[in-house]
């Protein structure tokens, strides 16, 4: 399960965030592509944009879910 405390600092404040155990494996980014985006010098993923919308929400949760090894969360500050 992903850590508030370690979150990438590129996560943008709000309710989900990518924390150190990203992998790269890009699935979130092809989940939901316009909240996640590539930190490429780091190789791991972060969230540039809260959804704002219920689909960019249910797209958000479905790569929380998928994660393989469970780096997304959804407990982060709003």
């Amino acid at each position: 399960m992903a850590d508030i405390a370690n979150k990438y600092v590129e996560s943008v404040p709000g309710k989900f965030y990518v924390d150190n155990q990203c992998i790269d494996c890009d699935l979130c980014r092809e989940t939901a592509p316009a909240n996640f985006m590539r930190q490429d010098d780091g190789g791991y993923s972060y969230v540039f944009k809260q959804p704002t919308t219920p689909e960019e929400e249910a797209l958000c949760r479905e790569a929380m879910e998928g994660c393989p090894v469970e780096a997304i969360g959804n407990n982060g500050e709003g």
